[in-house]
């Protein structure tokens, strides 16, 4: 009697360029975290881990179900050229299902594949991408680049994964695809974001030498908002309270204005445990940002018990819940009426932190990974007789 060979593991193939490429930011911190989660929840499976050769790999001591492979990069050019020709890589290398979770990749039309689409920015019309970005060559050209390479691979009809449920509301307004194959797994964040014991933040306070109350906002976050409203709090409020901003780049006039005036401070390029003692330094993070796919620096705030402030756009209230306040973006006066509680009553402020704490606990890495463990296994089902996705739940509530 003939013996049966033993079956194939399955291979799964995921493009973790932004891992080797020295990158911030949500889509650098989505992978990085998605793909520990995922090695760690699921050893039924082969991983292959594609990167390039520009920088260092992030993650060490891979498990043995899975490697990295690197692809060659000597400049931009083989980032263009490797976006077009890591699917047929994949396919070369034994790939059963491929994941791109940077918004887009090129999967060969036999191999099933699934693509993170972290908002709808990059599928808007170009005219109005070019409007939400600043007007400059090189911004432009990259904007226009990912829209084009965006569009096109949603051709290929990929099953889609985004990050909310008002982003996957986004993507089907502005694409044909099947709602079907559009599913809406939540981001969740760093585990390094949490609360510090407050001895800690007592001491950090006093080497940054700040004042009794803090308020924390994203300088690229609409804030102009976020300076009519400080600008608008009861002087004595004012007077016992620092408005600090951060920024991952050089912001806008207004804000480089008020730092250099002393009115506020400016937090420039901080790392990770900058921000992390940032937000627990924070008496109130105010974010009235104007649109977010998902919103990691409200989440990474109140995982850091930051009573939050944030704006009704986008899919914040999504993400803040019950753990915040949500008002209109460009409401400065609501913003106020938000902040002075906060910042004047002890038990108010308290139960806010507890409530943020609270709706932070609801996200987690985990449950984001098996979410998508259970995406790859319908795909490589889908190989065998067709079946429809049953999404369930699809956001935490």
């Amino acid at each position: 009697m003939r013996s049966m060979m033993p079956l194939r593991r399955r291979r799964i193939a995921i493009d973790v360029r932004y891992l080797s490429h020295g990158l911030v930011g949500g889509v650098h911190t989505y992978q990085r975290n998605l793909v520990q989660a995922l090695l760690a929840a699921d050893s039924g499976h082969d991983y292959v881990l594609w990167a390039d050769s520009k920088a260092q790999f992030e993650i060490d001591d891979l498990p043995a179900h899975a490697e990295l492979r690197l692809l060659p990069w000597s400049g931009a050019i083989s980032s263009l050229h490797n976006d077009r020709q890591l699917g047929v890589a994949m396919v070369r290398s034994g790939a059963d299902v491929a994941h791109f979770p940077a918004n887009y990749g090129f999967a060969p039309p036999l191999l099933p594949s699934v693509v993170t689409l972290h908002d709808a920015i990059n599928i808007m019309p170009l005219h109005e991408i070019w409007r939400g970005h600043r007007k400059r060559p090189k911004t432009l050209a990259m904007m226009t680049y990912l829209h084009l390479t965006t569009t096109q691979a949603l051709r290929h009809q990929p099953f889609v994964v985004t990050v909310s449920k008002h982003a996957r509301r986004e993507i089907l307004r502005y694409t044909k695809l099947n709602p079907a194959r559009i599913l809406a797994i939540p981001s969740a964040h760093d585990p390094v974001f949490q609360r510090l014991m407050q001895s800690e933040i007592d001491e950090e306070r006093r080497q940054r030498r700040l004042s009794k109350r803090v308020v924390l906002a994203d300088a690229i976050k609409n804030p102009a908002s976020t300076l009519r409203a400080w600008r608008a709090l009861p002087e004595h409020v004012r007077g016992e309270t620092d408005l600090v901003f951060f920024s991952r780049r050089t912001p806008e006039s207004a804000v480089l204005d008020a730092a250099g005036h002393g009115e506020v401070r400016l937090e420039l390029r901080p790392d990770r445990a900058d921000l992390v003692r940032l937000f627990n330094l924070a008496d109130a993070f105010v974010f009235p940002s104007w649109y977010e796919g998902f919103g990691l620096p409200v989440l990474e705030a109140m995982a850091c018990g930051a009573p939050v402030i944030a704006s009704n756009r986008g899919s914040l209230p999504e993400v803040v819940g019950n753990g915040g306040t949500v008002v209109d973006a460009e409401d400065h006066e609501a913003i106020v009426s938000a902040l002075i509680p906060l910042l004047t009553n002890q038990q108010h402020q308290e139960r806010m932190r507890t409530r943020a704490l609270s709706r932070a606990a609801a996200f987690s890495w985990d449950r984001t990974a098996q979410k998508m463990i259970d995406v790859y296994d319908h795909l490589l089902d889908s190989r065998r007789p067709q079946r429809e996705w049953q999404p369930g739940q699809v956001a935490a509530d």
